[in-house]
């Protein structure tokens, strides 16, 4: 316990996992890699030396294949990074570089490894992209692991851990992920990483509360702090004041038992009060988190995003590969739905193993459709995976970042010639399927009559559609502010876009972070939005305030809401209207 010396201080990070915990803080010391010392080998040396550096590989290796094997079941399917691991490690850039280095250069394997890893890191942070942080953090822990083994470094061992304790790192690499146990660990805090990132990833599928991206956590917090973790707002309080701890403590119980009463009422369907039903969905981005749909109520899967098994592969994945992933999906949800989106990369995702020119505007470049239009063979091979996956379950096709109609009728030729080579190859397929759009382009809106001629539903995709019109950068603090899903110019394209379903007699459907926010369910039914995807955590959440909520009332609001001329105008009318619902935090 920090003695009354020690001043109460708060961290602000990202929200990685929602939740609270309270706790001390056990540090993971990391070496430090900096340090590693360059010397100057003769001719005659050399050929020991890349032997040396072989070894150490071969002994990486088998670490990562003994950690896959030892995996708990838990987090079995996080095992794919490590296998992305496995194949970095043959990675031409990588170790073929570093036996030219040491041969040219005629250094120590550690200072080759070291530098190459340098350069590769420089290559990727100059490319400006988040995504490929991801990869800077998996080059990191590989080149990493091979260093250590070749200056015989101690790893550290996580399961030597006596009692419940919140980690704090500098990065959780995934070989000391796959030894967390739920009986030891409460929470991470971290200094690097994202939403995105495989300790996120993790946190979420165990239900872990974590806050990531904290510069200097591992600086300002020490052994044994007592700490809280705030995963749901993103903050960390080291050495906190006895009244701090006594509220936060209460949080903490109310917030567990709000999602303990949720949870065990998250199969009750989503009907209002004047009984009008909503189909309430998950956002997954890997097979893992099909469980968690399951397990908080989810009516199917309304938005699978297929960007992470492309982002965690140094290569394009198979047709087999992607089929086995969307299979166990569809199988697992079956009868439910499970709707594909086809692959969105660039802006603010790429693929590790794609090169091409820097783009200096990614997200008004060559991405999502744009680039599987682009790259027919690439789109091809993922629409055979989906159509061989429809045969186990309903699923459905979802096209993401459609601007014109020009596009969508080239997106569905191109799902007719895949149709048509599996047909060739004797391979069973379904082809009766719903395709739909992502509607988070204007032009998509104001098309939206001509569009409905060629699809079987819409889905609004708020992320992008609130950036794009409102010509905002949605990661530039500078401009942050303007990005609100209740700007009236954002809510009246819905409408129109709504309007003109309905009357097409198309099925319009929400999965951005709209959905997931209660904030907005009063607006979204107003609009007749069929069907909602979100987080998993937040289905019961949401599931919840529907059922306390009239759907003529929210039409009636909805043409106030209309009315408004400002996004602060709009938060009064829900405060004035729903305050007692929606405003009221769980803990």
């Amino acid at each position: 316990m920090p003695s009354s010396m020690f001043k109460e201080k708060i961290l602000y990070g990202i929200n990685a996992s929602p939740g609270i915990c309270i706790g001390n803080a056990y540090l993971l010391n990391q070496v430090n890699m900096d340090i590693v010392e360059k010397y100057y080998l003769s001719t005659k040396a050399l050929p020991a030396e890349i032997k040396r550096f072989k070894a150490a590989v071969k002994k990486t290796r088998d670490e990562l294949n003994r950690l896959i094997k030892k995996t708990p079941d838990a987090m079995q399917r996080q095992t794919g990074i490590f296998e992305s691991h496995l194949m970095m490690l043959k990675d031409k850039m990588l170790y073929d570089k570093v036996i030219e280095t040491c041969e040219q250069e005629q250094v120590n394997a550690e200072w080759a490894v070291k530098n190459v890893a340098a350069n590769l890191k420089m290559m990727f942070h100059q490319m400006e992209n988040p995504y490929l942080s991801a990869r800077v953090a998996d080059l990191t822990h590989v080149t990493d692991s091979v260093i250590k083994n070749l200056v015989g470094v101690q790893k550290v061992d996580m399961s030597g851990m006596k009692k419940r304790v919140i980690l704090v790192a500098d990065d959780l690499s995934p070989a000391q992920t796959s030894q967390i146990s739920l009986k030891k660990t409460q929470g991470f805090v971290t200094n690097k990483g994202g939403k995105t990132s495989h300790t996120s990833i993790i946190a979420r599928t165990l239900g872990i509360p974590a806050v990531l991206g904290l510069d200097g956590a591992t600086d300002l917090i020490s052994d044994d702090d007592l700490i809280i973790v705030d995963g749901t707002e993103g903050i960390v309080i080291v050495n906190p004041e006895e009244k701090t701890l006594l509220d936060f403590a209460q949080r903490q119980e109310a917030y567990d038992n709000y999602e303990a009463t949720l949870t065990l009422n998250s199969d009750i369907c989503a009907k209002t009060t004047d009984n009008v039903r909503l189909m309430v969905m998950g956002n997954i981005e890997l097979p893992e988190e099909t469980d968690s749909v399951i397990s908080h109520g989810g009516d199917g899967i309304g938005l699978y995003r297929t960007e992470f098994q492309y982002l965690n592969c140094p290569t394009f994945p198979s047709e087999d590969d992607l089929f086995e992933k969307y299979k166990s999906v569809v199988e697992a949800m079956a009868p439910k739905p499970v709707t594909i989106r086809t692959l969105d990369i660039n802006g603010d995702k790429a693929i590790g193993s794609m090169s091409g020119p820097h783009e200096t505007n990614p997200f008004l470049g060559l991405r999502a459709i744009r680039y599987c239009l682009k790259n027919p063979d690439i789109f091809k091979t993922q629409l055979k995976a989906i159509l061989r996956s429809a045969v186990f379950g309903n699923v459905k096709i979802l096209f993401p970042m459609i601007s014109c109609y020009d596009e969508i009728i080239m997106a569905r030729e191109l799902l007719n010639q895949a149709a048509s080579v599996l047909d060739g190859e004797g391979t069973t397929f379904n082809m009766d399927i719903d395709i739909g759009i992502m509607l988070e382009i204007p032009s998509a809106i104001i098309m939206a009559d001509k569009l409905a001629e060629q699809v079987d539903f819409f889905s609004f995709g708020t992320n992008d559609l609130i950036q794009y019109s409102l010509a905002i950068d949605r990661g530039n603090r500078d401009v942050a502010y303007l990005y609100d899903g209740l700007q009236p110019a954002v809510i009246r394209l819905m409408k129109h876009a709504a309007d003109v379903g309905h009357k097409k007699g198309k099925k319009m459907s929400l999965c951005g972070e709209m959905a997931a926010d209660s904030l907005y369910t009063p607006i979204i039914l107003g609009l007749g939005i069929d069907e909602l995807s979100m987080n998993p955590r937040s289905i019961p959440i949401v599931k919840n305030i529907i059922r306390a909520i009239s759907m003529e009332e929210s039409r009636q609001f909805l043409e106030e809401v209309l009315k408004q001329r400002t996004a602060s105008d709009i938060m009064e009318m829900l405060q004035k209207t729903y305050g007692s619902l929606l405003m009221n935090k769980m803990y």
